[in-house]
């Protein structure tokens, strides 16, 4: 029988599934259909492209669950891991990274592999042998999303994601901006001063929000109507829920002093995130967008400090599909119908790049053990990599199901603990505490338990 490991998508969780896999002495090939055929969000052919943000979020690992997650995947040799603090840029608490360097490690590094293979071209159909890893995306293109479908006996389930717009920073008037983390988060003067601050007051906010309602937007056709992912609203969605709603989200004023008019509170704040080492991009953040190219000018202009600003990649907005997960896979990730393929990334159901690379390094490390005969322990519950995997593989009320990113309401309470927020921090440090020794634990019992048993 064929001992490699066919992935099929070369994205944050196909790498990191071939990295661990490869680095357990298994054949794998990567099947990545860029730059044969491409997508309106990539650019390149490289592996592990980042495509909607920058920034794989807070990196505190003692208060924080995506920190936490961090922490996991760094002590098990996470490829995307290394590569995102190899190129990482100053954000504050934040984990940023300059993007087109961190793809091109990823990609040079898997390349270099002994037991690395990467062969471009558009797989259109699941196979019926052989050990295989789905992991396409958010952009599955369609044919190999209908044979997903077909398999499954039930339509793709779906959620429009949206890309935020990038601005030349030498267009930004740094008369009106400012640069400051919010809180003067960081430990040191880069991160302090991460991102830059657009003040508005509550005249200029108003007519914006009137701009923001009234733009054109792109209109989706053929019963495209799946809901948004929460976690990644436009923000014109999010402007039509109250005119309040963003201003008391990523426009929140809180935290920032205006060093050009320090006695004066603005109204709102736009923030902008380096987006490359050099700092000649920043990204908009929180500006998800589905206004027209056209409209995005005229309204982005509207911000003080961006009358003038020049995009280097203006928003968008796509199709992100995602399997049932809790129907659909068993809890090693395998697809019930056709146990020789596992699923990973966010087709899974989890949200963002961290929870995608982490699921590409368990199902990379599950099929591996089951090529090699290694006995390997399902992913310790209290961890955060096995409280996301439980979540999608059969905790997550199915009917209702839609993505998720890692969070401590995955976790099991930790009993003795004060309720509520009076207590919260000492709790997600029990969290914390706990689930980096049952991590530690997994790892320590797979280095231990010879192939075969």
């Amino acid at each position: 029988m064929d001992k490699t490991l066919h992935i099929i998508g070369g994205g944050m969780a196909g790498s990191e599934a071939a990295w661990q896999a490869a680095n357990m002495g298994v054949r794998v090939v990567i099947h990545e259909m860029r730059p044969e055929v491409g997508t309106f969000a990539h650019h390149t052919g490289n592996l592990a492209e980042m495509v909607c943000s920058n920034s794989f979020r807070s990196d505190d690992d003692e208060q924080n669950a995506v920190g936490l997650l961090h922490w996991e995947m760094r002590a098990a040799d996470s490829l995307i891991m290394h590569s995102a603090d190899r190129h990482r840029l100053p954000a504050g608490g934040a984990l940023a990274v300059d993007r087109d360097p961190f793809s091109e490690t990823v990609t040079a590094t898997l390349r270099a592999h002994p037991n690395v293979t990467v062969e471009h071209g558009e797989i259109t159909a699941l196979p019926d042998s052989g050990h295989w890893i789905v992991a396409t995306g958010p952009l599955t293109s369609q044919g190999l999303g209908a044979a997903i479908a077909a398999e499954t006996g039930r339509d793709a389930l779906a959620f429009f994601d949206a890309i935020a717009p990038i601005v030349h920073a030498d267009s930004i008037d740094m008369s009106t901006a400012w640069m400051q983390s919010r809180y003067d988060k960081g430990d040191t003067e880069d991160e302090q001063r991460a991102y830059l601050n657009c003040p508005m007051t509550r005249d200029d906010y108003e007519a914006f929000i009137d701009a923001l309602l009234a733009a054109d937007k792109t209109e989706f056709h053929d019963g495209e109507d799946a809901p948004y992912f929460d976690g990644c609203l436009p923000i014109e969605v999010m402007a039509e829920r109250g005119r309040e709603t963003l201003r008391h989200g990523p426009m929140k004023p809180v935290g920032l002093t205006n060093p050009h008019a320090p006695d004066v509170k603005p109204h709102a704040v736009v923030q902008l995130r380096r987006d490359n080492a050099l700092g000649t991009l920043y990204n908009i953040v929180g500006f998800q967008t589905k206004m027209k190219y056209g409209a995005q000018v005229d309204v982005f202009r509207m911000i003080p400090g961006l009358e003038n600003a020049r995009f280097a990649r203006l928003g968008g907005i796509h199709r992100n599909t995602f399997i049932n997960a809790p129907t659909l896979l068993d809890a090693q990730m395998r697809l019930r119908r056709r146990p020789n393929i596992r699923f990973a990334g966010q087709i899974t159901g989890v949200e963002g790049y961290v929870e995608s690379a982490a699921m590409g390094l368990l199902a990379g490390r599950l099929a591996a053990a089951e090529i090699t005969g290694t006995a390997l322990p399902a992913p310790p519950a209290d961890s955060a990599m096995g409280a996301l995997v439980n979540h999608i593989t059969g905790g997550a009320e199915a009917r209702s199901f839609q993505p998720m990113n890692v969070n401590f309401g995955l976790f099991r309470p930790v009993e003795g603990l004060k309720p509520g927020r009076r207590g919260r921090k000492d709790r997600y440090k029990a969290y914390t505490d706990r689930a980096k020794a049952a991590w530690a634990d997994w790892l320590t019992a797979q280095e231990t338990v010879p192939a075969g048993t």
